[in-house]
Formats: structure tokens, C-alpha cells, sequence
């Protein structure tokens, strides 16, 4: 199977892509910089260059045919602007799950923020960018020709990842490393059961597997 991952190059899609690429699967990530191409290749991933802020629903589509399933990663990144908060963490979002649409994917996985909500107060740019993600969540949530799980972590660490954590539909704050977010996401991928599914992530005490299957009622 064909996944293809938005923001192919951020730590936790870059992650994601190595344990995909060791499952067997065909995995290919969408960058902008072709300078990062070869980070993408030594994870096993194939680079597909597409700039989100500025491709078409259809040229989107056209990097999703054939692909089995589709996981949104990207993000405008700490020190990026209102505005880019608006045209990646929101509208990038938004044409992804357009274009997985238009394509006929209908597996969608999402990785979006602890707290994100469209009605989320505030004026800093963190609040903004809870927004965007609030805003891309539901949109995503009325896509009917998608099959979506909705991810969103705690505080993201650097920590080595010990396969343990806590996914529930509200867990509460706390860290989790990247490397545990990469493998639940990971078994989201095979997990269609959880479609439909906002999900809470932090680390807890439950192998990553049983955590996800308890949740896809398995």
C-alpha cells in the first residue's frame, strides 16, 4: 500500500516514514525544499515536491492517486507568523483533505494539537494556531469521503520513546515524546476501526498496539 504524508519532512513525519518504510509499505512525502530530499530517502521515503500554500486541489490529487491511505503532518512551525498559521496549520490542511478526497482516499490521518478548537480565545500566535487546527479538525470532521482519525498530542518532546502511552478521547495534559506519536501513528495507518475518532494522546502506561486497539473496539 501507497501512504502518502503532508509535511514529509518534520520530525515527527520523518519518524513516521521509517517505521512505515520497515512495515513494508511504499511511503512518500510531500516537501518544498528539494534540499530535503535525501533526509526523506534515508527514512525510505519517496520526496514528492508539492508547495501546500500554493498547489491546486487538483495537483494535490494527482500526488494521491493510488495511495491507500493519507496522513496530514505538516505544520507552519514554532516562530512562523499569524499568517502562516492560517495558510498551513488551517488551509493546507484543508486542501489535503480536499485533494485525498478528489483522489479517493478515503483513509485520513490527522496530526493536530492538544486544545485546538476553532472558538479558542486569545491573541497570541499560539492561540491563533489553535485555531487553525480547530478549524482544520472540523473541517476534515465533515468530509463524508473520508475515513478520518484525528490525533491530536500533548507536549511534544525529544524524549526517546518507550512504547507506552495513554490515547483516550480525553486524557488530560501531558508530554509525549515524538517517537511515540510516530509509532501511533503508524498503527492508526492499519487501524480503520478508529475512523471517526478524535483521539488524545499523552504518555501513559499501555503498549502503543493495545492502545490502539482498544480505542478501534478491537
Amino acid at each position: 500500500m501507497r501512504i502518502v504524508i503532508a509535511g514529509g519532512h518534520g520530525q515527527i513525519a520523518l519518524r513516521l516514514e521509517r517505521l512505515l518504510a520497515a512495515r513494508g509499505y511504499e511511503v512518500a512525502g510531500l516537501i518544498r525544499n528539494p534540499a530535503q530530499g535525501d533526509d526523506l530517502r534515508k527514512a525510505g521515503a519517496e520526496p514528492v515536491l508539492c508547495d501546500l500554500e500554493s498547489a491546486s486541489v487538483e495537483e494535490v490529487a494527482a500526488h494521491l492517486q493510488g495511495a491507500g491511505a493519507a496522513v496530514f503532518a505538516a505544520g507552519a512551525g514554532p516562530g512562523s507568523s499569524v499568517g502562516r498559521k492560517d495558510t498551513v496549520d488551517r488551509g493546507a490542511a484543508v486542501l489535503f483533505a480536499d485533494a485525498a478526497e478528489r483522489a479517493g482516499v478515503r483513509r485520513y490521518v490527522v496530526v493536530s494539537s492538544m486544545g485546538a478548537d476553532p472558538a479558542h480565545k486569545g491573541d497570541e500566535i499560539f492561540d491563533s494556531y489553535l485555531r487553525a487546527k480547530g478549524e482544520a479538525d472540523e473541517y476534515v470532521r465533515g468530509r463524508s469521503g473520508l475515513e478520518w482519525t484525528i490525533l491530536r498530542p500533548g507536549m511534544l518532546t525529544d524524549d526517546a520513546g518507550e512504547g507506552l502511552v495513554r490515547l483516550e478521547a480525553s486524557t488530560g495534559r501531558g508530554p509525549i515524546s515524538r517517537d511515540d506519536v510516530a509509532a501511533v501513528l503508524a498503527e492508526l495507518v492499519e487501524a480503520p476501526g478508529t475512523a471517526g475518532l478524535t483521539l488524545e494522546l499523552i504518555s501513559g502506561s499501555t503498549p502503543v498496539a493495545v492502545a490502539v486497539k482498544d480505542v478501534a473496539g478491537n
